[in-house]
């Protein structure tokens, strides 16, 4: 894979979004992650999608919605605080 893009089951791994890999692909393939990119709307169909610095992600996790823009893909899944700076928080939508 190139350090261009990243899985979304990874990206969402390494983010700690998720405690498993398996859990964020599951996620994933139940097309519960909304992505948007340069404007287009769609949903994620498939853990393999790539993701790519800018993409918006909505997805609802633990009774709480979730939007967040991919800032970095990250090389592992670190502590918290490294998995912060995987992302940028947007405004929740209405």
């Amino acid at each position: 894979m190139s350090e261009d893009s990243c899985r979304a089951d990874v990206w969402l791994w390494r983010a700690r979004f998720f405690k498993t890999r398996t859990l964020a692909a599951r996620y994933v393939e139940e097309g519960r992650v909304r992505i948007t990119r340069a404007g287009v709307e769609g949903r994620l169909d498939k853990p393999s999608r790539i993701l790519k610095i800018g993409d918006d992600l909505v997805f609802a996790v633990g009774g709480r919605v979730i939007a967040v823009r991919v800032a970095a893909y990250g090389e592992r899944r670190g502590p918290p605080a490294e998995a912060r700076g995987l992302f940028t928080p947007l405004d929740t939508p209405e």
